[in-house]
């Protein structure tokens, strides 16, 4: 198993001490906040590592193509699920649930889409576009400032949904194209 395989298994175990710093937040246990937001970055980076090390070392392997993406979902997911439902985090901190919805729906909706493709034509080749990797970037950004309870973070989980719905709208047009053209 090459490193790069390696730091996206790191990821997808740093998982449940991210949510467990979630889950047991309160406010008289600020510090957790801060044990989260750690681990979330040292995720973010090791994300940016392993496609990087991948892409210079020629090491990219089906385990990583397909584990990548899982873990990238599950960080994502587990940060807007957490920051959404869990009880005493502080107004600032909070996400609204509509915008968990929007992202939540996007992935489903692409998950789905992926799911019809494969049946239909035997096989799938996932490659991220553009505004999908921004729409990530948008993410992670969001949740970095909710953690920090930066002032405004409403306008950074507004561009949240509107890149999560325009990149949504994206796949599913690649997707539909790639059906109709095969």
């Amino acid at each position: 198993m090459n490193l790069a395989n390696k730091l996206t298994i790191f990821r997808i175990l740093s998982l449940p001490f991210f949510v467990a710093a979630l889950i047991y937040y309160s406010p008289s246990r600020d510090y957790l906040r801060y044990v989260a937001l750690v681990i979330f970055l040292a995720a973010v980076v090791t994300d940016g590592i392993d496609g990087y090390l991948a892409r210079i070392r020629k090491e990219r392997t089906e385990l990583g193509t397909i584990l990548d993406p899982i873990a990238d979902k599950l960080l994502l997911l587990s940060a807007f699920i957490c920051l959404s439902i869990i009880k005493g985090l502080p107004a600032g901190f909070r996400l609204p649930a509509w915008v968990l919805i929007l992202v939540i729906s996007r992935d489903a909706a692409i998950l789905l889409g992926s799911a019809v493709i494969y049946l239909i034509q035997g096989k799938l080749h996932i490659s991220p576009s553009l505004l999908g990797k921004a729409t990530t970037f948008v993410q992670m950004t969001t949740i970095v400032w909710l953690l920090l309870g930066i002032p405004f973070a409403k306008f950074m989980w507004t561009a949240t949904a509107a890149f999560t719905v325009a990149s949504g709208f994206g796949y599913v047009r690649s997707g539909l194209s790639l059906l109709n053209n095969k």
